[in-house]
């Protein structure tokens, strides 16, 4: 599961993508508290059980930790070991369609790398 995913991706995993992404930009750090199941859910207009299973495939992927009856925790070395997760997740899957569509559209990829410095 990626933080970029597709629009067609179930809900949950567009959930775990958002927090994903905040936790590797360092919005959420190592001891840092996720938002609360209800708190989340509201925010993103989803149902409180979508969240649970995005936060429990945090859990089972040993990013975050429950503290029965406080709440969530990011783990330390969570954002190291989600980053290389989504690096692995980027090149085995993502890499692969990317290049094959710069290659059919007959991109140049130092030409696309110059605009993007720009």
């Amino acid at each position: 599961m990626t933080a970029l995913n597709s629009d067609d991706s179930p809900v949950y995993i567009k959930l775990r993508g958002t927090i994903s992404a905040a936790i590797l930009r360092g919005e959420f750090r190592a001891g840092d508290q996720l938002p609360s199941v209800r708190a989340l859910a509201a925010e993103h207009g989803a149902n409180p059980l979508t969240v649970a299973k995005a936060y429990q495939s945090f859990q089972d992927d040993g990013y975050v930790e429950v503290r029965r009856g406080v709440g969530m925790f990011v783990l330390p070395g969570a954002a190291e070991k989600l980053r290389l997760a989504e690096r692995d997740h980027f090149i085995r899957d993502s890499w692969p369609r990317i290049r094959a569509h710069i290659t059919l559209l007959g991109l140049d990829t130092a030409e696309l790398l110059e605009r993007e410095e720009a």
